[in-house]
């Protein structure tokens, strides 16, 4: 490994889109890939997308849809409808396996660099956040509890102090997100905005346009 480290935003089963970042980053196989959660659901095709995961040994957090999609594991699929059941019935053997075994987060201490999903509750220890906030979150309350919602509440990220710095994705409605000590990569791919991801150490950004929207914006 040449020590560098691409960590991209939700990819919603946008294969192509993944594999144009992937060329115009200037990625190689030298490189470490990280995958900010939602692989699959709502575009063209989650399995070639977790294939590709799997062929390069990318890294990953588990994500909401992801998780969601992980219901219909023992292959009853009547959990689950629509772009989920779909994706669970393409899913092979081994892709079953990758999803399974995303983490919540990730751990990057010598980038002093967390990644997860949708976000962390400020000043609460890594190892108690709520499972269902790190696959959920998006805003703070005025009372100081973790909303799923974009209305009524503060960017968790915007009072998120530090110092360890969090990439997440989820939040696509707020697009990308610079904040001191955190980075928004969702930035709607699916949904015909971009695929954004970023370089670490140097926390440069890379973005390639979606090939058109797959579907509508649902919050």
């Amino acid at each position: 490994m040449s020590g560098r480290t691409l960590v991209i935003g939700d990819v919603h089963g946008c294969i192509d889109e993944l594999v144009d970042l992937l060329k115009v980053s200037g990625w190689t196989a030298r490189d470490r890939l990280v995958l900010a959660g939602d692989l699959v659901a709502k575009g063209p095709d989650s399995r070639a997308v977790v294939a590709l995961a799997r062929e390069h040994r990318a890294l990953g957090v588990l994500g909401n849809h992801d998780a969601h999609v992980l219901k219909g594991r023992d292959g009853d699929l009547s959990a689950l409808k629509g772009t989920h059941r779909e994706v669970a019935a393409s899913l092979s053997e081994d892709d079953w396996r990758y999803l399974e075994l995303l983490p919540l987060f990730l751990d990057f201490p010598e980038l002093n660099t967390l990644v997860v999903h949708a976000g962390l509750l400020p000043n609460v220890p890594l190892t108690e956040q709520p499972r269902h906030l790190l696959l959920n979150l998006r805003s703070i309350d005025a009372d100081g509890s973790g909303s799923t919602r974009v209305s009524g509440g503060r960017p968790w990220a915007e009072l998120w102090p530090g110092p360890r710095f969090v990439i997440f994705g989820h939040d696509a409605l707020r697009k990308l997100q610079h904040h001191p000590h955190a980075l928004g990569l969702d930035t709607g791919c699916v949904y015909g905005g971009q695929l954004s991801a970023v370089w670490l150490p140097e926390r440069r950004l890379v973005q390639v346009p979606a090939r058109r929207a797959y579907v509508e914006v649902d919050g």
